[in-house]
């Protein structure tokens, strides 16, 4: 896994986190579900990674 594939991660599962708070603050269900959509993304995808790395070694 290269260093630039984890950090867009990293920022996937941010910027979930981020919107869905902001959505939590104004009360936008739109927006909600689409920041916990990217987090889980994001972290399913840190999850594979790290789990290819695992069995590389």
């Amino acid at each position: 896994m290269s260093t630039g594939q984890t950090f867009r991660n990293k920022a996937q599962d941010l910027k979930g986190r981020i919107t869905e708070r902001i959505g939590r603050a104004t009360r936008n269900r739109r927006l909600q579900r689409e920041g916990r959509t990217d987090r889980i993304s994001g972290n399913l995808k840190q999850s594979s990674d790290k789990i290819k790395n695992a069995f590389r070694r």
